[in-house]
């Protein structure tokens, strides 16, 4: 009776002292994001009202948002004049979460105010902290503008980003804390259903972000899924470590020996450098803080490889034409894969709404972590990363670590990044809701099947745009990698025009995104088949190595099938590329990369001197007289060519071309070009005017 009596005193007791305490007042001050413009029922959908149930009784949570509310005191509806200003001022709010500068990129207001947006933004902070000077203040970056917003390329697009940059700085200059907005949801477009305001699962996600802020928690010990037992290392550069945990508590990472310890920042990060791994060495890697310890086994120092493209790069090896023998074969402990695997296949079927809405929210893939190579694992590897990553094995004598992220039918444009897209082809992603005049109509029509049972007009598909990005290389930040290979283009092959202004962008992304402004992008030209433009393809993408610094190509139409876009022997294929691969490393300088590629052609007497890089010791590869070498005169009428082969030099003419002035070589989409160099590579294929001299 007595240990009730007392139990009783001790509730009445902590109910009175949680009644004595004053809940934490939050001020969430905005423009119509904030308000919850568009939503069913702002009151409890708004990224406040969400908030509040994330917080909890402990917190007050005050919507203060205003619709249509400027930064800008001269702006066309200044937030300082509206009647929630006054109101969050007399809130005295103890944390104010701030929210402007969307509509300040009407251009009724940056390009006249532009010059007053800093000091604009700090007297609206010192307003708050006027009103309570023990506020903390949360200044949050802006949430994006879709490229479907209709001013998007009438300057909004580019004040935005400027504005951005402004809110950073005054966040600094006034000691506020800065959260994001637009990073958690530019890679989702759907969520912005009219490419301004976000949805309820958008609001959901920025009330998340300024919960985290608030309360430090986010989730705990965190690690990006490519750490993991047998983990591959770039032996060549420094070993980071990082991860989320909740703010300010401490993470120790212990690599072997070594111990470091951080403190995580307000904003959940933390990082560790170590120097190099060692050649040879297996490391363990333990992470932990106070509630969570993580222990990642058998790691090893070599090279990491990105396998990516579409379906030539997702080919299993065991579809290859040498998979009986192969597979057997693929016993090697320190070759491992980390593979990203489509968890719905492309082909001609609807996808369920449970698919539809695991793909908008970027889950597309599935990855069981590293794995090393063995029958069973290789299995369902690329062909072409085997190949390649075996070569490189039994070449260097290092671990080889390869990671496959290829989607079967994919675009270039879906592995670009969005706001490099957004900068440089802003209408391919337009495209995509119009008419699609500048995407393949094969890619549409497979891209329409699979969402048909999908409601959302803004439905996300893996041939998407930036979709391949979003999902399985920026999963991968803060990854060292040795270089790209990249098989891809027959979802392109018909707009040569286009991909030539995609592949640079791509290139340059995936630069950027590795923080490696030379990082080695080798890939596949296209192979052969009954395809009208796929010779003019073949061509752009030589041209294209030419323009485009630590590239290589690897010349596949000697193998290609007339009638199947997949053709099974990839063993070449693979070991063309890693030739490219191995140029880079010591004692491997001699090495033949490639087979004779055009350097030009020139009228030498009667005859056209063709003249070849890699070509030496010309000749063909079935003893054969060299086939598909064409001569036309001004009118563009080609006609075979006899020829003569030199180390080197190819001399051709022809009696039906008097005054040739154009050459050609395996200029057929399905080719029998039959021009190898002394390693038996073969020539790509080609286009070219002939100089007079």
């Amino acid at each position: 009776m007595r240990k009730s009596f007392l139990s009783f005193i001790f509730a009445l007791l902590t109910l009175c002292l949680h009644a004595a305490q004053k809940p934490i007042k939050v001020a969430c001050v905005g423009n119509s994001i904030t308000f919850g413009y568009l939503l069913d029922n702002p009151s409890t959908d708004s990224y406040p009202s969400q908030l509040q149930k994330m917080l909890g009784n402990g917190y007050v949570v005050g919507n203060f948002g205003h619709s249509g509310a400027t930064l800008l005191n001269h702006g066309h509806r200044p937030y300082t004049k509206q009647k929630e200003y006054t109101e969050a001022l007399n809130y005295k709010a103890d944390i104010v979460v701030i929210h402007l500068g969307v509509n300040d990129t009407d251009p009724r207001n940056w390009p006249f105010y532009r010059d007053e947006f800093v000091p604009d933004y700090i007297s609206l902070v010192n307003s708050f902290k006027k009103a309570n000077p023990k506020a903390h203040i949360i200044i949050a970056r802006m949430s994006p503008l879709t490229h479907q917003h209709f001013r998007f390329l009438a300057g909004t697009r580019d004040w935005h980003k400027d504005i951005q940059k402004e809110i950073e700085y005054v966040a600094g200059v006034v000691g506020a804390q800065l959260i994001d907005f637009y990073e958690p949801l530019i890679s989702r477009p759907s969520l912005l259903p009219d490419a301004v305001h976000p949805n309820k699962e958008g609001a959901t996600i920025l009330a998340n972000v300024v919960y985290q802020a608030i309360t430090g928690d986010f989730g705990g010990l965190k690690m990006p899924l490519y750490f993991g037992d047998n983990m591959v290392v770039d032996w060549q550069k420094p070993f980071v470590v990082n991860g989320t945990a909740n703010a300010k508590s401490r993470v120790l990472v212990q690599l072997n020996n070594q111990k470091k310890t951080v403190e995580v920042g307000t904003d959940g990060q933390w990082q560790i450098v170590f120097s190099p791994l060692e050649l040879g060495k297996n490391y363990t890697l333990k992470v932990s803080d106070k509630q969570t310890t993580l222990t990642f086994k058998d790691l090893v120092a070599g090279e990491v490889w990105v396998c990516s493209g579409q379906s030539n790069m997702e080919f299993p090896l065991s579809h290859a034409i040498n998979a009986k023998e192969a597979l057997p074969q693929a016993q090697d402990s320190l070759l491992r894969f980390l593979h990203f695997k489509p968890r719905w296949d492309t082909d001609d079927v609807s996808w369920s709404a449970t698919a539809l809405d695991s793909i908008n929210k970027l889950q597309y893939f599935e990855s069981k972590g590293w794995t090393k190579c063995n029958p069973k694992t290789a299995r369902s590897a690329s062909a072409v990363a085997y190949f390649f990553g075996k070569m490189l094995r039994d070449s260097l004598k290092m671990p080889i670590g390869l990671v496959m992220n290829a989607v079967g039918g994919s675009t270039t444009e879906s592995g670009i990044e969005r706001p490099t897209l957004e900068n440089n082809i802003p209408e391919l992603l337009n495209d995509r809701y119009n008419k699609h005049v500048m995407v393949m109509p094969w890619v549409m029509q497979r891209r329409a099947k699979n969402v048909a049972n999908g409601k959302n007009p803004l439905q996300l598909h893996p041939y998407n745009p930036t979709y391949l990005y979003d999902s399985a290389i920026h999963p991968l930040r803060n990854m060292a990698v040795n270089g790209v290979i990249w098989y891809q283009g027959e979802s392109n092959a018909t707009n040569i025009e286009i991909h030539e202004r995609l592949f640079p962008l791509l290139i340059q992304s995936w630069r950027s995104f590795f923080a490696d402004s030379s990082l080695p992008f080798y890939y596949v030209q296209l192979s052969s088949i009954n395809r009208p433009s796929w010779p003019w393809f073949r061509d752009s993408q030589r041209t294209m190595m030419q323009q485009l610094p630590n590239t290589g190509m690897a010349v596949s139409s000697d193998l290609g099938d007339s009638l199947d876009v997949h053709p099974r022997n990839k063993q070449p294929i693979g070991e063309r590329l890693a030739r490219w691969a191995l140029l880079k490393h010591k004692g491997f300088e001699q090495i033949v990369p490639s087979g004779p590629l055009f350097v030009g052609a020139k009228m030498q007497g009667k005859k056209v001197v063709v003249e070849f890089k890699y070509g030496k010791n010309l000749t063909t590869a079935d003893n054969q007289p060299l086939r598909t070498l064409e001569l036309a005169g001004a009118d563009k009428v080609f006609y075979p060519a006899k020829t003569i082969l030199k180390d080197g030099v190819l001399e051709a003419w022809s009696d039906s071309v008097q005054q040739p002035k154009f050459v050609r070589y395996a200029y057929q989409p399905f080719t029998r070009g039959n021009l190898v160099n002394s390693d038996k590579l073969p020539a790509s294929t080609f286009l070219s005017a002939i100089s007079a001299k």
